[in-house]
């Protein structure tokens, strides 16, 4: 029987109130907010839990490192902000692998970051946004 603690219970929760990819630090600075004795250990196991369990899918983003985000969100793209140094998703795909590739290749997945300055940050607006630090901790 798993036991559904507060700790895990409130991980959930910062997942389910924050709409975009988070690395551990975020997810940790986040749920401390509700549970101050939030540990970075207990962040790790849970991550790892609902990794195993097909609630959390990881990436490896080219400057934030590993990130976390909800499972089942169907097929979206990245968007990092340099300025307040948060990643976004962004629905749907203008890419047509099929016209895309070249002769005899075919491809099986693919993923697009893209950077630049969020709406917030464009103008001037950072109530929307907070300065996080680069999360490229291993899971």
């Amino acid at each position: 029987m798993k036991r559904k603690t507060t700790q895990k219970e409130t991980i959930q929760q910062v997942f389910s109130q924050v709409d975009r990819p988070l690395g551990i630090e975020e997810i940790l600075r986040t749920g401390r907010e509700k549970v101050p004795a939030l540990n970075r250990a207990t962040v790790y196991r849970n991550v790892k839990l609902f990794l195993e369990e097909g609630w959390l899918l990881r990436f490896n983003h080219p400057t934030r490192g590993t990130l976390y985000e909800r499972a089942g969100k169907g097929h979206h793209h990245y968007f990092h902000c340099r300025v307040c140094d948060l990643v976004f998703e962004f629905p749907g795909c203008a890419l047509n692998e099929a016209e895309a590739m070249p002769e005899g290749f075919f491809a099986e997945s693919h993923e697009v970051f893209l950077s630049g300055i969020c709406s917030s940050c464009s103008t001037g607006d950072f109530s929307s946004t907070a300065s996080v630090e680069n999360e490229s901790s291993p899971a």
